[in-house]
């Protein structure tokens, strides 16, 4: 039985991962903030479904210090998925964007190395560390781009940071490499293309399969920003969450180690093929409006992830039709609560304030 620290833990992926974990006997503390919109739902589904070995945090990594030092000393393995996410809130917003994402990893990193216990550390990175890759030729099709010369991405790209976003999750990918390097800790950074699945609370500007889903699910329209046909490889979660899984088994081979991880080149979609097979599956027609590029954006981006496979023995299971199917369940079961969260936003639970909760306190508290 391990004890892990799963820092934004009430998100999409975190979410799934601490579920995973609970599933298994092992112990899980999240630490959010819940702020994010479905942050309460994905608790409240944590909670109804696991008795013991859940402890819930309301924390914020860019300013609560001590309650995340607190956090690490009791963890084995910390998973930091916390972040802002979108490109387009960090133009409007980047001294938010930077206190989160750059100035809250250097505290969760600082707190595993004034822990003690060294832990395995695996960061949640992102593709948008590559920026435009204007150096990469690109073809264009009826329904796609693709690359002309390449089969994806490897880590060997160099770096481009573009947009506020791809600074700051940029600045917070280097720290946790270095890290390992000046003081031994035991960090791997993975940089995620587009992960998907149940309990992802997709935006316009995030999480861009499961937001299209709910769209189509809910009869409402959507902007495509571009024309459409720019590619991306598409992971399910759960795939993501056995990478992770890999990475800390194998931490002697990881350690200090980036890794490109996506759905790779048998698993990619253009957003007009989405559009289609969603269609299709559903029998429902989206209706979709065309807007301007936004700061950054890839006409195509693939992850080459033949590192991953040598170093971890890792390759994706979930195939598109079977992820998409199984997302797309999630969102009819849960249309009401999709409904209301997009109509009402979220709303931070106030009981949770400055508070260390255990699973049954935390059913008590939510009114379980």
């Amino acid at each position: 039985m391990k004890n892990h620290l799963v820092i934004g833990g009430a998100g999409f992926i975190g979410c799934n991962l601490a579920a995973h974990l609970l599933k298994k006997g092992d112990n899980v503390t999240v630490f959010d903030n819940l702020s994010r919109r479905g942050a309460l739902n994905n608790i409240r589904w944590l909670i109804k479904n696991n008795s013991t070995g859940l402890d819930i945090i309301q924390g914020d990594i860019s300013t609560d210090n001590y309650r995340l030092l607190e956090a690490v000393r009791k963890a084995e393995v910390v998973y930091h998925l916390a972040s802002q996410t979108a490109v387009t809130t960090s133009v409007i917003n980047p001294r938010e964007d930077f206190e989160i994402n750059a100035l809250g990893t250097l505290n969760v990193l600082e707190a595993i190395r004034g822990a003690g216990n060294n832990p395995v550390a695996i960061y949640s990175s992102t593709n948008k560390v590559y920026g435009k890759m204007e150096d990469v030729k690109v073809r264009e099709l009826d329904r796609r781009y693709e690359y002309q010369d390449k089969i994806g991405i490897s880590e060997e790209q160099p770096l481009d940071f573009h947009s506020p976003y791809g600074n700051s999750k940029g600045a917070a990918d280097q720290y946790f490499r270095d890290y390992a390097r000046i003081y031994g800790l035991r960090t791997v950074v993975f940089r995620q293309s587009c992960i998907y699945g149940p309990h992802q609370f997709g935006i316009e500007d995030q999480g861009w399969v499961a937001y299209f889903t709910i769209q189509n699910e809910l009869q409402r329209p959507i902007t495509i920003y571009g024309d459409g046909k720019q590619v991306r490889d598409v992971l399910f979660v759960g795939d993501l969450i056995r990478a992770f899984e890999l990475a800390t088994q194998k931490i002697d081979v990881a350690q200090g180690q980036i890794y490109n991880i996506g759905g790779g080149p048998q698993n990619t979609l253009s957003l007009l093929e989405l559009v289609d097979l969603l269609e299709n599956m559903t029998d429902k027609k989206m209706q979709y409006t065309f807007s301007d590029w936004r700061p950054g954006d890839q006409r195509v981006y693939i992850s080459d992830i033949r590192k991953a496979k040598k170093d971890l023995g890792w390759n994706p299971k979930v195939r598109i039709p079977e992820g998409l199917k199984i997302l797309h369940s999630w969102v009819k079961e849960n249309r009401e609560i999709l409904l209301r969260t997009i109509l009402k936003g979220n709303i931070v639970a106030t009981t949770f304030s400055c508070l260390s909760l255990g699973g049954t306190e935390a059913r008590r508290y939510l009114n379980m």
